[in-house]
């Protein structure tokens, strides 16, 4: 349509791809100005017209509304101002369909859905507090070393805005277990007998290296024994027990016994473990091992 200066609303349709009935809509709502009309008395539009026409289509397309598209064309806020807060408010709408199909996917997996929707909508602040009341009941009250009390209480639950349904489930499951009473009763003893331990003088600013070689020689046996097939409660379980313990006796310098057996209690429950496992999953920081099933065959093993 070369050297077009007027168009007709079926003109116009056809370089929009709008229908006649919407463009006819826009003109009578003052957004697309008629330029002049045929002897017949039908409309027709100029180039500017139909410039018009096409932004407001794109806008449309975008999501824009039609009020903010009138303010667009009458030069009361620029594109650019629109496409930012438009984009803006995408962005937000994405996180919250995110959330929605991550919470959904969880559901679908537990079953669950009045609890998992209700820790999925907490706000920072609201998860940060489930975890200080936690504190607030495992330390409260205790003298317990500075530095290992504040770097506990500083590891913050940063779940972001919008989480896989792997972060979620990790989330949901750490909420549950700190809020579990069994585990903060072990976590209290532990914190308990840590304080006993401070009052005697112990080194406490963490594992030595001997002691992490000892754990770590436990996993690994236990590990083979659950790769090979042997039972925990078998003569080569049980002598693999004896190994365990004959090197977390030499590391400790304590005797094979009650004494042994009450230190790997105090300070051997597998979910203190699954808590920074948890944390880690739910912050992207790099995977903590789990090693629950060792544990849980070595604790077979010793039953």
């Amino acid at each position: 349509m070369v050297g077009v200066t007027h168009y007709s609303i079926g003109d116009l349709a056809r370089l929009t791809g709008l229908s006649t009935r919407t463009i006819r809509f826009y003109s009578d709502s003052g957004l697309i100005p008629v330029a002049g009309r045929t002897t017949g008395g039908f409309r027709t539009y100029d180039v500017e017209g139909l410039a018009r026409l096409k932004l407001v289509r794109t806008l449309r397309d975008l999501g824009v509304d039609l009020p903010t598209a009138q303010r667009v064309l009458e030069s009361e806020v620029s594109v650019a101002e629109v496409a930012r807060t438009h984009a803006e408010a995408i962005d937000a709408q994405m996180r919250t369909l995110r959330l929605r199909r991550a919470v959904l996917r969880v559901v679908a997996r537990t079953g669950e859905v009045e609890m998992v929707h209700e820790l999925a909508r907490l706000s920072e602040e609201e998860r940060q507090a489930i975890l200080d009341d936690f504190f607030d009941e495992v330390f409260g009250g205790l003298d317990l070393d500075p530095t290992f009390a504040e770097r506990m209480r500083s590891v913050r639950v940063d779940l972001p805005d919008d989480p896989t349904p792997e972060q979620l489930e990790a989330w949901i499951e750490l909420a549950n277990l700190v809020r579990d009473k069994d585990f903060r009763s072990s976590i209290r003893r532990m914190s308990v007998r840590h304080q006993e331990m401070r009052a005697e003088g112990a080194d406490l600013s963490g594992p030595s290296a001997e002691q992490m070689e000892a754990f770590q020689y436990a996993m690994s046996r236990a590990r083979e024994a659950l790769a090979a097939g042997v039972a925990p409660t078998s003569e080569e379980g049980r002598q693999i027990l004896a190994d365990v313990n004959a090197r977390w006796s030499a590391t400790l310098d304590v005797p094979v016994g009650p004494e042994l057996s009450q230190w790997l209690d105090e300070f051997g429950d597998p979910r203190a473990e699954r808590y920074w496992s948890l944390l880690a999953k739910i912050n992207g920081w790099p995977p903590v091992p789990d090693t629950t099933a060792e544990r849980r065959w070595l604790a077979e093993a010793g039953s």
